[in-house]
């Protein structure tokens, strides 16, 4: 028997995979739009979460879907020997949005939690290696975030907007407001989110627009940038 299959898992990882992304405008989820051949954009999501298997944790991930994901469903099945995978329907009674896909995944959720995107793609000097570090800050803070600079004000009124200070600990979020209406002030903006599993509500309350942000003196782990694909043309963005 390998009783290795019994082990609990180190880590949780939220992906909500539930939209129905009707800004992408095409006829199959946009977390599964081909960047090269073989490779989804859900793949390049997933590459940081691989990153944390490939360096010893036992990773359980936490797939929040509808019905209409079967195509997805089917895609990650070539994670299954990389992660433990499981699947939870986003539940009605916890809303249609990205907070009610975490609501979903929470009873779920073993150990330090990540929520990753699936849509949205990490790059630059150490991307791939920014969950590992936000993990690690878990050792010293109830929340970490992985984020990446802003300029646009228009861009970062329809993002987590941060602002990010370099302290003598390092950077670190000195304000944060969920798609705020006034982006002054802002610098930056969150890439995923970490938590100890004694704080796994600071994922709905981060982003939650009426409450107070979670995140507030939360360490920062910087990337370059990111693209969020909410186009199917969309090659980079910051």
């Amino acid at each position: 028997m390998n009783r290795t299959l019994f082990q609990p898992p180190d880590i949780s990882v939220i992906l909500p995979c539930a939209g129905v992304g009707s800004r992408f405008g095409a006829a199959y989820p946009k977390e599964l739009h081909c960047l090269s051949p073989g490779r989804a954009v859900i793949d390049e999501a997933l590459s940081p979460v691989a990153a944390l298997a490939a360096h010893g944790s036992r990773v359980r991930l936490i797939v929040v879907i509808g019905a209409h994901k079967t195509a997805t469903v089917a895609h990650l099945a070539r994670y299954e020997g990389d992660f433990e995978i499981l699947f939870t329907y986003q539940r009605q009674d916890a809303g249609p949005d990205l907070s009610g896909a975490i609501i979903s995944a929470l009873p779920l959720c073993v150990g330090p939690t990540l929520l990753v995107l699936p849509d949205q793609i990490m790059w630059g000097d150490g991307a791939e290696e920014s969950l590992l570090r936000a993990v690690e800050c878990l050792e010293a803070a109830p929340t970490a975030v992985v984020a990446t600079k802003l300029q646009d004000p228009a861009e970062i009124s329809r993002e987590g907007a941060l602002r990010v200070e370099h302290l003598t600990g390092g950077p670190t979020i000195t304000r944060a407001a969920e798609k705020p209406a006034d982006p002054q002030g802002f610098n930056a903006a969150w890439v995923s989110l970490a938590v100890r599993p004694e704080h796994l509500t600071h994922l709905v309350d981060a982003v939650d627009r009426s409450a107070v942000s979670p995140l507030i003196g939360a360490p920062a782990v910087m990337v370059e940038g990111y693209t969020n694909m909410t186009s199917p043309g969309i090659r980079r963005t910051r």
